[in-house]
């Protein structure tokens, strides 16, 4: 019997070390990525905006009045959320102008 004696594969300390390579491109990573949320969350708030936009006029199409309230739109079926990605409500005019309302 011949027992293989240069057994290719990575040893302890060139695993740790792709570990320690690892851990620092995340410890990177982190802080860059939880300062753009805020920013994603605004684009998404624009982005919902236009959405509930498209559904006053949705609903004025049908009912021939803009709706009172965001809560109308829910109601009647044209929205499933009330607020912003970002936590912020929005308000409907009596214009139907859809605007960000701020906590």
């Amino acid at each position: 019997m011949s027992f293989i004696k240069n057994e290719k594969g990575f040893t302890l300390i060139e695993m740790l070390i792709v570990l320690l390579v690892i851990t620092v491109l995340l410890f990177l990573m982190i802080p860059n990525i939880s300062k753009h949320t805020d920013a994603i969350n605004n684009k998404g708030c624009d982005a919902f905006i236009a959405m509930v936009q498209g559904q006053v006029q949705a609903y004025e199409m049908d009912h021939n009045e803009y709706p009172s309230s965001i809560s109308q739109l829910k109601d009647g079926g044209y929205v499933s959320k009330t607020s912003c990605p970002n936590g912020n409500g929005v308000n409907i005019g009596a214009d139907g102008k859809v605007t960000e309302v701020a906590k």
